[in-house]
């Protein structure tokens, strides 16, 4: 079996009294696109600044190629790491930039270190700004040259916190594509910090979920939308109505509930399913784009009354009272039910689209 790039151990960092990273275990690939994701405060970034050196674990051990690096100096270990700021030297012009780490090192003679210079600057398609200084660039222009400067020591891993965190929303989107794409030709393995699930579901292989210093799923986008594995990762991936239903039968793959005085069927998450009690409250979880309203009755399916109607462009998003809760309802383009406001409707899911979970302790308080 080949050997992972790298394996964190379950390690533990603390600062004064408080346990901010705690046990966290997994493997990267080489190749692999894998971010860290989660709510600000959760550990993410320090765990990304353990792992490059700039913070020393107290437990737990880190291995690159299967030796052990947590003893070694930032500039000891074989990878390099994107700041959000850039941290451009503002005095230096593009190329000194991407020049000073293998000068440095002494690595390149100057002959190979312009040729490098001009491989790298084509990797981020920034070619002819050798000259430019890092304040006559755009903010996606000087992401690209930090980019650049990690790429040509060549880094077993390219560590990047949060680097399109100061970019406008219509260019980060750009440099997310730009990203993947330079990820994908240079094969080069990405680490990637960001609180944006959007983000992450578009660029990663896989992600890992971190929520108070503990990993709560890894898994791919896929894996992670549509089969949360529990109700933090549930409230913040994907945009859904979460509510408590009674459970009235517990079967294989499904499970029937009662949410007021509607009965229906929902699959149940299978990690979860041994928790799950007849009698007690579990969490529905349903997706709002998965959801289908009917102006006539059709199989399992809630029946409420509608609140509110808003069009925004392509999508709709209509509000419906179903019991004592109001659910959040998103279509696009045109709706088969022509519905007003007042009028009863009939609120149905894709299979995929819903979930129940057990309850956890205090969930409801923490807005989940």
């Amino acid at each position: 079996m080949k050997q992972p790039l790298l394996a964190l151990v379950k390690l533990n960092k603390y600062y004064g009294d408080v346990h901010v990273l705690k046990d966290i275990s997994f493997t990267i690939n080489e190749g692999e696109f894998l971010t860290l994701l989660g709510p600000s405060g959760c550990g993410k970034t320090t765990l990304l600044r353990c792992i490059a050196g700039l913070e020393r674990i107290q437990s737990g051990d880190i291995l690159l190629n299967g030796t052990s690096i947590k003893d070694l100096a930032p500039n000891k270990r074989n990878v390099n790491t994107v700041f959000q700021n850039y941290a451009l030297f503002p005095h230096l012009n593009v190329y000194d930039n991407i020049a000073y780490g293998p000068r440095m090192k002494r690595s390149l003679s100057e002959a190979e270190l312009r040729n490098r210079v001009g491989q790298v600057l084509e990797l981020v398609q920034m070619s002819g700004y050798e000259k430019r200084m890092p304040h006559q660039l755009s903010g996606g222009q000087r992401q690209r040259i930090a980019i650049a400067r990690a790429l040509i020591n060549e880094p077993a891993i390219l560590l990047l916190d949060e680097p399109l965190g100061a970019l406008d929303l219509k260019l980060r989107k750009h440099m997310q594509t730009e990203l993947s794409r330079l990820q994908r030709k240079t094969g080069t393995t990405f680490v990637y910090v960001t609180h944006d699930q959007e983000e992450a579901l578009n660029m990663s292989d896989r992600i890992v979920v971190i929520d108070q210093g503990r990993i709560q799923q890894l898994g791919s986008p896929r894996e992670i939308y549509s089969n949360p594995a529990n109700l933090f990762v549930t409230s913040f991936i994907g945009d859904r109505n979460i509510f408590p239903v009674t459970v009235l039968e517990i079967g294989e793959e499904h499970s029937k509930v009662r949410v007021g005085e509607n009965v229906v069927q929902v699959r149940h998450s299978h990690a979860g399913r041994a928790a799950l009690q007849v009698g007690e409250e579990a969490v529905l979880a349903i997706l709002m784009d998965k959801m289908i309203v009917s102006c006539a009755p059709v199989e399992n399916a809630l029946r409420g009354e509608v609140l509110s109607i808003h069009y925004a462009g392509s999508q709709i998003r209509i509000e419906v009272r179903v019991a004592d809760r109001i659910l959040t309802v998103v279509e696009y383009q045109k709706i088969d039910c022509e519905c007003q406001t007042g009028d009863t409707v009939y609120i149905s899911w894709e299979e995929s689209g819903a979930l129940l979970l057990p309850q956890e302790p205090g969930w409801e308080e923490r807005g989940l």
